[in-house]
């Protein structure tokens, strides 16, 4: 039965959206560019840029959102995760009882970015996922969504993944855009080895010192 409703549904929604499925690629500023439906639709809503667009089976937003002008550069890969995080967390809390998943890093050309799926339904029924994506550079952080409906999510694969594989960036945008220093400090072999060859150096000290002291005591 689920079979002949999903074939029922591919036919539907290819029918629906087969004037929407031609595809753009829109600069949604001078730094990054992304594929969207051709009856894409622009605002500007407090300084933020947001352009949306309906595709065969899902709704496609994308927001460049201004940082503070005062924002203070990032200076290590740390500090970005936890921007992200943050970003994250604050999606979450104003979706109400919408809880993220498969959250996951992911790159961008040279830049990392975040992706996850927020799940999020009203009455525990008309369940709802968005994917997205979390870009963040020193000046604008952008978010790439993808909203489909519990009925569809085994019919989006392929359009999503060549939305979100659309994302292009200029030369210019490079990782110290995102934070100042790629010095990642060492990784936890590395402290386990050292620390941990450290304490059995200092063990042998000791126990050298011990047995010369014992036989200058015997002696």
């Amino acid at each position: 039965m689920k079979k002949i409703f999903l074939s029922l549904a591919i036919l539907l929604y290819a029918i629906q959206g087969f004037s929407q499925s031609a595809t753009v690629p829109v600069k949604v500023d001078s730094l990054i560019t992304v594929s969207l439906a051709n009856s894409f639709q622009k605002k500007d809503t407090l300084g933020q840029h947001i352009y949306s667009a309906n595709a065969a089976f899902g709704y496609m937003t994308v927001i460049v959102a201004p940082n503070d002008k005062n924002n203070t550069p990032l200076k290590k890969e740390s500090d970005l995760n936890n921007v992200l995080k943050k970003y994250i967390k604050s999606i979450q809390g104003q979706s109400g009882d919408g809880s993220a998943q498969n959250v996951r890093d992911t790159t961008i050309g040279t830049l990392k970015a975040k992706a996850f799926t927020l799940k999020s339904s009203k009455d525990g029924e008309d369940v709802q996922y968005i994917n997205f994506i979390l870009l963040y550079t020193q000046d604008n952080t952008y978010t790439f969504e993808y909203v489909y409906p519990d009925i569809r999510k085994d019919l989006i694969k392929d359009e999503y993944k060549a939305f979100a594989s659309s994302i292009r960036l200029s030369p210019e945008l490079q990782r110290n855009d995102q934070y100042l220093s790629n010095a990642k400090g060492l990784s936890s072999t590395t402290k386990i080895a050292l620390f941990g060859g450290g304490g059995l150096i200092l063990i042998l000290v000791i126990v050298t010192v011990v047995r010369r002291k014992k036989r200058i005591a015997i002696s």
